[in-house]
């Protein structure tokens, strides 16, 4: 109950912001080429790399490269502790740099309506290279999936949904308070093995400055090698 009220409490900020506020769109294509699994019994690892191409599909937005290792706490429970480089290009500047660590809970929920509902929770200490503030961010992922046959893993319907919530402002623009939420809706392809393929639109509405508000189109790829 508290993940869904946290989700709610995003959308209420959106509702309440000021009447003269901005909106700007953006059609982006965000590919993600994830690898996972296990190295020694309970200890475990992701590595994944990620761009985001924006401006109208026309240039590298964001480079976000990111790993951890993880601590099967249960079969249904795994705790990580990551690291993440992230490289934002500045047209005719210098690039921003931001650096971060998190600590993440993996968490399967359960098994309603014939699919599976799980719960991805992360924490991070950001820090960039335009200001000296450390920033921190709350991140809560609802996510659900159901076979489109029963019976059969081939496809699965996915949807999912992800608050941000900044904790502190800092010198280089984070304000506390509700930062973005990402909704997601597509299909879940299975690969040989235990690999997937998850196709499918990402809406990210993101909280600016003054009350302003960015809403990216995603056409959102991602490739998960599981071994």
């Amino acid at each position: 109950m508290r993940r869904l009220a946290f989700c709610l409490s995003a959308c209420l900020a959106i509702l309440s912001s000021p009447a003269g506020a901005a909106t700007r769109e953006d059609e982006q294509f965000w590919l993600n080429l994830t690898a996972m699994g296990s190295i020694k019994d309970e200890l475990v690892y992701f590595a994944e790399i990620q761009p985001r191409i924006g401006d109208g599909i026309s240039r590298v937005d964001q480079s976000l490269f990111r790993g951890a290792l993880g601590w099967k706490l249960s079969p249904t429970m795994t705790l990580y502790q990551g690291y993440a480089h992230v490289v934002v290009p500045i047209e005719g500047g210098k690039d921003i740099n931001e650096e971060r660590s998190f600590q993440q809970l993996s968490w399967t929920l359960g098994k309603p309506w014939d699919g599976e509902l799980s719960s991805r929770t992360r924490l991070e200490q950001r820090w960039r290279s335009d200001g000296d503030d450390m920033g921190w961010r709350l991140r809560e992922m609802l996510r659900y999936e159901k076979p489109l046959k029963p019976g059969s893993d081939a496809v699965n319907a996915l949807v999912y949904a992800e608050g941000f919530a900044a904790l502190n402002d800092t010198d280089w623009g984070a304000r506390a308070g509700f930062d973005q939420l990402r909704s997601f809706v597509g299909a879940e392809i299975g690969l040989p093995g235990a690999s997937t393929l998850e196709v499918g639109y990402l809406n990210q509405l993101v909280n600016q400055r003054a009350g302003n508000t960015r809403v990216n189109h995603v056409a959102s790829v991602t490739l998960f090698f599981r071994h």
